[in-house]
Formats: C-alpha cells, sequence, structure tokens
C-alpha cells in the first residue's frame, strides 16, 4: 500500500478582486457584444454591411455603460434613486451610441435613431436570454 501524501488545501474557487484585469476583460466583452448586436441590427436595418464597422462603433457604449454603471452600484449617488441612475446609464448609453453609429455609419441623426433603437433592443433580447443560458436571472 503506498504512503499517504498529504496535499496543500488549495481552494477551488477564490475571490476575484475588481483590479485592471477584471476591467480590460469586462470591457472586451462588453464590446464583442454590441458589436455583434450592432452587426445584427446595421445588417438588418441597412443591408449587408462590413463587421468592422460595427466593431468600431460599439466601443463607445461599451465604455460609457461600464463608467457609467458604477453609480448605480454605490447605491444611489448624489441622492438620485439607483433606478433612476439605471435609467439614466441606458439613456447615457444610447446617446453615445447613436453618435457612434452616425458617424462610423455616415448617417444622419435621424436614420442613425431607428438603427439604435434596433441596436438597444436586438442588445436586451440577447443580453435576457444569455443571462438565462448563464443562469444570472
Amino acid at each position: 500500500m503506498p504512503a499517504a501524501v498529504d496535499l496543500p488545501l488549495v481552494p477551488l474557487q477564490s475571490v476575484t478582486g475588481g483590479g485592471p484585469l477584471a476591467l480590460i476583460v469586462t470591457f472586451l466583452l462588453t464590446w464583442v457584444f454590441y458589436a455583434f448586436t450592432l452587426h445584427l441590427a446595421a445588417t438588418f436595418f441597412i443591408g449587408d454591411v462590413p463587421s468592422q464597422k460595427a466593431a468600431t462603433a460599439a466601443a463607445v457604449p461599451a465604455v460609457v455603460s461600464i463608467l457609467l454603471q458604477q453609480y448605480g452600484l454605490q447605491g444611489g449617488a448624489f441622492g438620485i434613486d439607483p433606478s433612476l441612475l439605471a435609467g439614466v446609464t441606458i439613456l447615457a448609453t444610447l446617446v453615445a451610441d447613436g453618435i457612434a453609429v452616425s458617424s462610423v455609419y455616415r448617417l444622419q441623426f435621424r436614420s442613425a435613431a431607428p438603427l439604435v433603437v434596433l441596436h438597444f433592443g436586438f442588445a436586451a433580447v440577447m443580453g435576457v436570454a444569455l443571462a438565462n443560458v448563464l443562469g444570472v436571472l
């Protein structure tokens, strides 16, 4: 019978921090998600478009949504209700998305608005579906 070997106990899970690596990975995942949903919306709305345009435009709403979500996590920054801050974050992300879409796709703001609304719809539906698959909701 072989001798028992004492192995050091290593936790299978560890507490993750909110360091720069977590921020970079969150930004990259958000960017890819927004680029995918924007490309779907642009293909549906405009027609055949290169995916590089969606990847370029998706960085702006990804940055805005990541930066502004911190206010909602603080539980009411500036004395404002967190649910109102979520609405402000969504509105600011949509405005940033509209500016990025109109400049990258060379559309006027009136033409970019339906694309932004369609992008928001695709992102909301796919986000809820992905959250259900991953068991987050």
